[in-house]
């Protein structure tokens, strides 16, 4: 089993569902070959629809339904997909981006992965990503240990994966390979090669964005061409989907929406919206599965209503595999959606959402599908077969429709209501990752995003938040607070040299990074209150303090000279 999972590329991103401008030759050929869901749902953002996609639950009910402020961790109880694989005998693999939790127990390799090599976080210069990384030969995580690796990250991923497949094919071991990549994610950094097909064309927003994907669709092709020489092909699932839609191959008119308007520029198969939108243009998005094996290999469009929680139950299913009693999957199999029979599908109600707060709001910027029915937010109804931009709110001429929806979405968010108050932690002071490096990327903040990005750790960025954690055992503990990762080797008052820009591609050069003039140190976890003055030439201010095992928070605070405040953005926590 093979799961391609692209990054930000829409359903119109790709030439075979119509897009004018963009040539994506291989996804194309996939295209013809597979069975198509057109009618298929996730989450508008990242992390959510990773969730819902490994585990089979709606991503509200997994604990992931934002992309940072600690709501991008996967929940501790949830079982993913490479669980499931592993225990069924399958070799498991991940070769990209995860975005679930980079610390035990959501990473990759607590949850069923074998094979990891990931970037940190939820893309490349992104606060937990190794400081500088670009695309190009970057330094990632492999299995646990950061190693550097020559070549376009796209590239490295499929390469290695490939390597994966050789090596359990030699084993005659099945395999369940995970492939998300980063792109086409921002930033927009490819070669040129790639992107110059596409500029100077005023029909496309972003050359370097359709560059990304011209450079995932070279891929794809000697993905399928290693399949078809090795022999994995004919038994091979291959499945290929987007994570949401189009980031920048359609462009919104800023006196609209920046996310919910109609796409003037680019192309968006003629849906409203864009990534991070609760109109279509930000949750439907392209899935194909090619089985030669399984009889599905001829170009097939299934038009029922379908979503990211289906895939693992069909998977599953197609594979006949054992599941652990225990797991109720949201989703549910498109088996017998590919065998022509969709009678469980004709009434059934999908509901997908973008929350990115803290704690969930009903109806905050939800779609309820149930058909070609849209209902959003509760109070605008819209009927696709008639609407597809969703242009005209037909609500008050259909009262028994939204008393039906309304009641429907009721039961759905008592059923997950309870769910909202279990917290993602991560675990300190245990032995799957002691040390731990806490990242502000994770913080609980008031803010509506916390400093996810390394462009904020160089702007000095003003926030401060709360990390969730557990204790995994009483003893004492050492907690070193940093202004700049580990990695650069700065001290916490030093400013952060400009990244040298790279020849031959999108890649411009960052500002330098800002000298802040630090003077107090304070943490508070647990019954544990400390504060210690600065010597801002050292690369870290140190803790030591006695924790209980169990629940609790930390947060740290930085005073500058100028008495305001802001958290330190790396924390490493050790047992000692």
């Amino acid at each position: 089993m093979i799961l391609i999972l692209v990054d930000d590329q829409g359903y119109g991103d790709i030439a075979a569902l119509g897009n004018p401008y963009i040539k994506t030759p291989h996804i194309d050929a996939l295209h013809a070959s597979s069975a198509r869901f057109t009618d298929y749902h996730v989450n508008p953002t990242c992390a959510p629809t990773r969730a819902a996609l490994l585990t089979g639950h709606n991503a509200n009910r997994a604990g992931v339904w934002h992309t940072v402020n600690g709501r991008s961790i996967l929940l501790e109880r949830e079982t993913t997909a490479a669980q499931i694989m592993k225990a069924n005998g399958y070799a498991t693999g991940i070769f990209g981006k995860w975005h679930l939790g980079d610390n035990y127990p959501s990473r990759p390799q607590d949850k069923g992965f074998e094979e990891v090599l990931i970037h940190g976080g939820g893309g490349i210069e992104q606060t937990m990503d190794y400081w500088d990384n670009d695309y190009f030969n970057d330094t990632y995580h492999h299995n646990g240990k950061l190693e550097k690796f020559e070549g376009f990250c796209t590239d490295i991923w499929f390469d290695e994966a490939m390597k994966f497949m050789a090596e359990n094919k030699a084993k005659n071991k099945p395999f369940f390979c995970y492939l998300p990549t980063n792109a086409a994610h921002t930033p927009y950094f490819v070669a040129n090669k790639y992107s110059d097909p596409y500029k100077d064309n005023e029909n496309i927003p972003s050359a370097a964005f359709y560059g990304l994907i011209a450079n995932v669709d070279e891929n794809i092709g000697k993905l399928t061409e290693y399949l078809k020489t090795s022999g994995l092909m004919d038994n091979t699932i291959l499945v290929f989907m987007t994570d949401n839609g189009t980031s920048a191959g359609a462009k919104i008119p800023k006196t609209d929406d920046r996310l919910d308007g109609f796409v003037t520029n680019g192309f968006n198969a003629g849906m409203r919206g864009i990534k991070a939108s609760k109109y279509e243009g930000g949750h439907r998005v392209p899935l194909f599965i090619h089985w030669k094996d399984g009889g599905i290999t001829v170009g097939k469009d299934i038009d029922a209503l379908t979503a990211h929680y289906d895939v693992l139950p069909t998977l599953v299913d197609l594979c006949d595999l054992e599941v652990n009693d225990s797991i109720a999957f949201d989703g549910q199999s498109l088996k017998p959606l590919i065998a022509g029979d969709d009678s469980n599908f004709k009434e059934r109600i999908v509901i997908t959402n973008s929350q990115r707060v803290d704690v969930p709001e009903p109806w905050r910027r939800t779609s309820l599908m149930q058909g070609k029915w849209r209902l959003i937010d509760g109070t605008e109804l819209y009927d696709l077969t008639s609407d597809p931009e969703q242009r005209t709110n037909i609500a008050e001429q259909h009262p028994e429709k939204m008393a039906e929806f309304k009641a429907a979405y009721d039961a759905w968010w008592a059923d997950l209501l309870p769910g909202y108050n279990d917290l993602p932690r991560i675990y300190i002071g245990h032995k799957a990752e002691n040390p731990t490096t806490l990242f502000c990327h994770d913080w609980h903040t008031e803010k509506a995003a916390s400093p996810w990005h390394q462009r904020h750790i160089r702007s000095g960025y003003m926030d401060n938040g709360y990390w969730l954690v557990k204790v995994a055992e009483t003893g004492t503990y050492n907690l070193k607070l940093r202004r700049w990762p580990k990695e650069t080797k700065l001290a916490l008052g030093a400013e952060a040299d400009i990244r040298p820009e790279l020849s031959g591609t999108s890649v411009s050069a960052s500002k330098k990074g800002k000298a802040l003039r630090i003077k107090n140190a304070r943490i508070k976890i647990q019954d544990a209150e400390d504060e210690k003055a600065v010597d801002d030439t050292q690369e870290y201010v140190e803790f030591t303090v006695d924790l209980k095992a169990g629940e609790t928070q930390l947060q740290t605070w930085f005073t500058l000279d100028n008495n305001e405040e802001l958290g330190a953005y790396y924390v490493t926590v050790e047992k000692l």
